[in-house]
């Protein structure tokens, strides 16, 4: 039934029941796999007197949480016993990349958490399983 499953990820724990689940449909249909995860950039305020200073994370900070998420996932999929065909950190929202990411691959099921890490613009903008439900080519499944 699924050939190619693309599984988005932040590090959250809806992310992490989502990969493993993924793996789970990836061993019974033997479909392959990637994770794709985009980090995205959120300002810290720091309190200063009576004002605020906001700071953001260095491109190597972000790369470096990147690669940590990458590799949990990594670790994740090797303990539910799942190869990953290949892995992507890319910038820019998660939504877009992980529907761009599926569709360059022709997957045919992309999974993920239905809550992640997402701030408060989450709930203006709408969430990233949201977007992805609504606008993605293939079956979507987000797991909680």
């Amino acid at each position: 039934m699924f050939t190619k499953i693309t599984v988005g990820i932040d590090g959250s724990k809806a992310s992490e029941n989502a990969l493993r689940l993924a793996c789970d449909l990836a061993k019974k249909y033997d479909a392959a796999m990637h994770i794709v995860h985009a980090p995205q950039l959120e300002t810290i305020a720091y309190a200063v007197g009576a004002s605020a200073v906001a700071v953001s994370p260095t491109q190597e900070e972000l790369d470096a949480v990147g690669t940590a998420v990458i590799d949990a996932g990594k670790a994740i999929a090797q303990d539910c016993g799942q190869a990953v065909a290949k892995t992507h950190i890319l910038a820019g929202s998660s939504a877009d990349q992980i529907l761009e990411c599926a569709e360059d691959w022709g997957a045919d099921l992309i999974v993920m958490g239905r809550r992640g890490l997402g701030g408060i613009s989450s709930l203006i903008l709408g969430s990233t399983s949201q977007r992805v439900s609504h606008m993605a080519k293939c079956a979507c499944l987000t797991v909680a």
